[in-house]
């Protein structure tokens, strides 16, 4: 219960840092939703969300969250491995360069930057044997990306990204607000 409340703490803060920053003036709202391919844990397949907010001079910053498993399951016995990562994100967006090779910056935007969260992880089976360490520890983490996000329309959009962080690649949608 500690664990979940505490949680649910970092979220709802996560989420919430952009609005104390009132007098700066806010452009964009991008919500990512998507999924990760090549996750750096032994298996599964990560699904997560970020939100990015539109700072000042090219700079988006906002938080995100991934959740990954994967296990076995063999002749009524099973175990797996959960996964949630979450933490804050921002990105320097390369927007500005591509002016100069008249690029259409507002649908098409690449960028790069960094992550800082914490990694939590749990074992769970259906035995009793309850002597398991798990070889995964949870913790903070470090991660970098880089991506583009292209809009469809004015509201929707796609994005990919690859780095080190969850999974090597993600793919997703996004939803400006």
């Amino acid at each position: 219960m500690k664990k979940f409340t505490l949680i649910l703490f970092c979220l709802v803060a996560i989420f919430t840092i952009s609005q104390a920053q009132a007098q700066t003036p806010v452009k964009n709202k991008y919500l990512n939703v998507g999924i990760g391919l090549a996750a750096y844990t032994a298996g599964g397949v990560p699904i997560g969300a970020s939100l990015e907010v539109d700072y000042k001079n090219n700079i988006s910053i906002g938080g995100f969250f991934d959740y990954a498993r994967y296990g076995y399951r063999y002749s009524g016995y099973k175990w797996n491995y959960n996964f949630l990562y979450f933490g804050a994100r921002g990105s320097y967006h390369l927007g500005e360069l591509l002016k100069d090779l008249d690029i259409d910056d507002s649908k098409f935007d690449p960028y790069a930057g960094i992550s800082l969260g914490i990694r939590t992880s749990w074992y769970n089976d259906n035995t009793d044997y309850d002597n398991f360490k798990s070889p995964y520890n949870g913790g903070i983490f470090l991660g970098v990306h880089v991506g583009s996000r292209y809009m469809f329309s004015e509201k929707l959009g796609g994005f990919a990204e690859v780095g080190y962080g969850v999974s090597a690649l993600r793919l997703g949608v996004t939803a400006k607000f």
